[in-house]
């Protein structure tokens, strides 16, 4: 059966919950949020599957020939306003559907925790459409693709890297039929803190949130972009730098253990596309910035290829040297940093406020 002798050595993928044949695992939060496999010993068969499936345990097989890079912009503009950097996931997202394929996301719930749905309606792409700075619960996400992947449907997987290579363990073979996509990734922060932290904006703003942008261009544009709240009555903007839960996400005080040594931090990613902001287009290719958003589109492989020559009419594009385009996005390829005050910020978690505990712990 599978063993965490140490928290760095699970990033929460959910991939030995799913391929339990004895529904024997659970997913618990710890005292800091964060959720790792806890074993029912009576049910357990030791069939030694969850640890085939671990993503973390796996060996690392990386490909010499880098990925073909791009900076991507959606021509409509509606939709790229919408999203965090250009727009390009709405496109990959709607290319499935129309082909009668299913996306699997992450999505807010009723409780504005994050957690991995499915849509096969390109009118609820927007669900799953922005950045959500909260690690997303697959909860049974991977047996459900797996389902439509053995019917022969398309389906479309995104997440984190560590999501999509848990969902490429648990699948135990290749599917032609399944393109996933990952994010360049800083780390995921607590759980725990996300919900003290929705507390504190409910006192603070005395309303119930109705919804939430952590990337919203609105005001500002796409590089000093603000947190938005919407509530029933009025939207609340404020500065990414100043919001309190942005301010822990930055500092790298609050993130996961694995997220500080982690394993999926390569230049040859196991998935089909990898998405992320474009930091640093200013510098490369400054005619592809407008301050709206500009994606970096990375393809990984064939499948990747195909779906991208299959958009691209809906696409500004251009091509940019790999290295180049990670310059300014070097979580691609290095993990954060541990802050100094990671284990003293969590032991004040319960008796301080967020707003003291930044005060204490987070410089300007």
């Amino acid at each position: 059966m599978i063993k965490i002798n140490n928290k760095s050595e699970c990033c929460g993928c959910f991939a030995c919950k799913n391929i339990c044949p004895r529904n024997a695992i659970l997913m618990i939060e710890d005292d800091k949020g964060f959720k790792y496999p806890s074993i029912n010993h009576n049910s357990c068969i030791n069939c030694g599957l969850c640890e085939k499936v671990c993503p973390i345990k796996a060996d690392i097989r990386e490909k010499k020939t880098l990925p073909k890079s791009y900076a991507a912009i959606n021509i409509e503009e509606n939709i790229r306003m919408k999203s965090s950097s250009g727009g390009i996931f709405s496109l990959i997202a709607e290319h499935i559907i129309n082909n009668d394929g299913i996306v699997f996301g992450a999505a807010f719930n009723d409780k504005f925790l994050v957690e991995h749905i499915k849509i096969n309606n390109i009118e609820y792409i927007s669900k799953v459409r922005g950045s959500k700075y909260i690690q997303s619960d697959i909860n049974y996400t991977y047996k459900e693709a797996k389902k439509y992947l053995e019917a022969g449907k398309k389906v479309l997987f995104t997440g984190t890297p560590c999501q999509i290579e848990g969902l490429q363990k648990y699948l135990l073979k290749e599917y032609e039929n399944l393109y996933t996509q990952d994010l360049i990734c800083h780390g995921v922060p607590s759980k725990k803190v996300w919900k003290k932290y929705l507390e504190y904006r409910k006192k603070e703003d005395k309303d119930n949130i109705q919804d939430i942008y952590f990337r919203s261009k609105e005001n500002k544009g796409w590089n000093e972009y603000q947190v938005l709240f919407k509530y029933q009555n009025k939207n609340k903007y404020i500065d990414h730098l100043k919001d309190i839960f942005m301010r822990i996400f930055l500092s790298d005080i609050a993130l996961r253990d694995s997220c500080y040594n982690c394993k999926f931090k390569k230049k040859n990613r196991n998935s089909d596309i990898t998405l992320a902001d474009f930091w640093g287009i200013n510098e490369i290719l400054p005619s592809m910035n407008d301050e709206k958003g500009t994606s970096l589109l990375i393809v990984n492989s064939k499948k990747g290829e195909r779906i991208l020559n299959q958009i691209k009419e809906s696409i500004i594009l251009k091509e940019v040297d790999f290295e180049q385009s990670i310059k300014n996005n070097k979580s691609m390829i290095k993990s954060s940093e541990i802050n100094n005050n990671t284990k003293e910020f969590f032991k004040d978690l319960e008796k301080l406020n967020l707003d003291e505990l930044v005060f204490k712990y987070i410089q300007e």
